[in-house]
């Protein structure tokens, strides 16, 4: 999995734990739909921090709880 798979599954986990869809994280965030439909249909292919960091706001997590799980820790180094 790559990062940005990696970011993607942990918002439709996060959502999927809070029972909220994207249109109500969207909401909860300050941010428009687009912005986290174009991260989760990889349109979004290096999401801003700030992006991520106004979703873990919206979902009242800090952003070491957001990048804190085994999926994070396992993806390789970007650069070879």
């Amino acid at each position: 999995m790559d990062t940005v798979g990696a970011v993607r599954d942990r918002i439709l986990t996060l959502c999927g734990q809070r029972g909220i869809s994207i249109n109500k994280l969207a909401a909860l965030s300050a941010l428009p739909p687009s912005s986290i439909k174009n991260i989760l249909y990889g349109k979004s292919r290096n999401p801003k921090l700030l992006t991520i960091k106004m979703i873990c706001d919206g979902l009242d997590i800090t952003l070491g709880e957001f990048f804190s799980t085994p999926a994070f820790d396992a993806l390789e180094q970007e650069i070879q």
